[in-house]
C-alpha cells in the first residue's frame, strides 16, 4: 500500500487543483485572459486558480456563493494574490451550474478576453492533467497498481485517473457527500468530451460520507486523529479523511484480496483545514 501525496505539489495549493488547471490554463497561453470561475468560502479550486492567476501573470475574478461581505482565510489569499471577489446569492449559485453562459450576468463588464473556467476546474481538459498522476505512479512503482483510490468530489479527477489507468487498474473513488449516484454520468460525460473511452473499470462507494458535504462524525474525526498521529501526513476531514477512512474499513473487511497493490491518492485541499474549528469531543465545525 502506498499513498500518492499530491498535497506536496506547490508550497501554498495543496492537492489536485493544479492539475486540473494545467492543460486549461497552456490553451490560453499567448490570448492575455482574464479568468473567471465559482466556488464557496473555502475552495481549493478557487484557492489554486488564484495562485496560478499569479503565476502566469493573469487577472481573474472568483465568484463566491456567500453574502456580501462574508470573509475566510481562503478569500484573503486570493485578494494578497490579486483575484477580484464578487458574491453570488445561493439561488445565483445554483443557477451558474445550470446556465453556462449565466456568469456573464454575475459579472456584466465581461469581455471578448474573459474566460469561464467551471466550478472544481471540471473541464474536459483538466483530465489530461490528472491522468498524468497515474504515469507518475506508475513509473515510480515500475507496473500499474491493482487498485487507485481518490475522493470524489465533481467526478473530474476520478475521470482523470480513469483515463490515465486505462484499463490497467481499478479505481475505486468515495463521494464525499450524500445522493452521489449521479456522478456516475458526469464521468461518463468527461471521459468522453475529454476523447477518451468511457471506461467502466471504477467502483464509486456512495457510503462514506459521514453525514454529507462538509459534514463529518465523531469516528471519523477520530480515524483522522490517529492517522495523522502514526503517520505524521496531514489530512482534512472533508475528503482525503473520507477516503482513508473507507480504505481502513474496507482493509478490516478482507475486501482485498492478498498481495493486491493499493494506491491511495492524497488531493490535498488543505488549506480548508482553516474553515473548521474544533471542539473538546473533536467534532468540527464549518466556520462560515
Amino acid at each position: 500500500m502506498w499513498i500518492k501525496r499530491d498535497d506536496l505539489l506547490h508550497a501554498q495549493v495543496s492537492g489536485n487543483k493544479f492539475r486540473k488547471l494545467k492543460y486549461p490554463l497552456l490553451a490560453l497561453q499567448g490570448s492575455n485572459p482574464q479568468l473567471v470561475s465559482m466556488g464557496g468560502l473555502w475552495s481549493n479550486h478557487i484557492h489554486a486558480l488564484a495562485h496560478a492567476a499569479a503565476i502566469a501573470g493573469y487577472p481573474s475574478t472568483g465568484l463566491i456563493r456567500a453574502a456580501e461581505g462574508m470573509d475566510s482565510a481562503m478569500l484573503e489569499d486570493c485578494r494578497r494574490l490579486g483575484m477580484q471577489i464578487r458574491y453570488v446569492s445561493r439561488e445565483n449559485y445554483r443557477q451558474l451550474r445550470d446556465d453556462a453562459e449565466f456568469w456573464r450576468q454575475c459579472l456584466p463588464e465581461t469581455g471578448p478576453n474573459h474566460v469561464w473556467l467551471p466550478e472544481g476546474g471540471s473541464s474536459p481538459a483538466a483530465l489530461h492533467g490528472v491522468a498524468e498522476l497515474v504515469t507518475e505512479v506508475s513509473t515510480s512503482l515500475g507496473a500499474y497498481p491493482d487498485i487507485l483510490m481518490l475522493a470524489c468530489g465533481t467526478g473530474a479527477t476520478m475521470a482523470g485517473v480513469l483515463a490515465g489507468a486505462k484499463r490497467n487498474s481499478q479505481v475505486i473513488g468515495v463521494a464525499a457527500f450524500k445522493n452521489a449516484e449521479y456522478v456516475h454520468q458526469d464521468i461518463q460525460n468527461l471521459l468522453r468530451q475529454a476523447g477518451y473511452p468511457e471506461y467502466d473499470n471504477y467502483r464509486l462507494l456512495t457510503d462514506y460520507h459521514h453525514g454529507g458535504y462538509a459534514k463529518i462524525s465523531s469516528v471519523l474525526m477520530s480515524f483522522c486523529k490517529s492517522f495523522v498521529n502514526q503517520t505524521g501526513i496531514p489530512l482534512e476531514p472533508v475528503y482525503t479523511g473520507k477516503m482513508l477512512f473507507a480504505l481502513h474499513e474496507l482493509c478490516v473487511k478482507g475486501y482485498f484480496p492478498e498481495q493486491t497493490k493499493v494506491v491511495a491518492i492524497h488531493t490535498g485541499g488543505l488549506q480548508g483545514n482553516r474553515g473548521f474549528h474544533y471542539s473538546s469531543n473533536l467534532m468540527p465545525v464549518m466556520n462560515t
